[in-house]
């Protein structure tokens, strides 16, 4: 008997099957999301393994103003981490939607990160 697919399985599925090709360099590091009941975002070099930027909704500076993984609080999470990697001269990212779809609430950060100078 076929079970039900588990919908979190297959986005996991998903996301490893592009992380074997996607990979963030020094000079185009790459853009990770994860959403849950809160929305987190780094911009990480995978050649050496470093975080360089990060923001989430649940950030000292952003909670106040992100109360949910929802569409406005992905606009103001885009701009943030946009402008952070701007601050430590990143222009150009590689964008891994870790398997989600790219609507709603990733489109809306994609979006902000774009407006806000990032380039991908």
């Amino acid at each position: 008997m076929i079970k039900k697919i588990d919908r979190n399985f297959v986005r996991r599925t998903k996301a490893h099957r592009v992380r074997k090709k996607v990979s963030g360099t020094a000079e185009r590091p790459r853009m990770s999301v994860y959403k849950g009941a809160n929305l987190y975002v780094q911009i990480i070099d995978d050649e050496n393994g470093k975080t360089l930027v990060s923001s989430s909704s649940i950030c000292n500076d952003l909670k106040s103003k992100c109360l949910r993984a929802n569409k406005e609080s992905a606009k103001i999470i885009g701009a943030d981490v946009a402008e952070k990697a701007l601050a430590k001269g990143i222009k150009k990212i590689v964008f891994d939607r870790s398997g989600y779809q790219y609507s709603g609430v990733i489109k809306e950060l994609a979006d902000s990160a774009r407006a806000a100078g990032l380039e991908f």
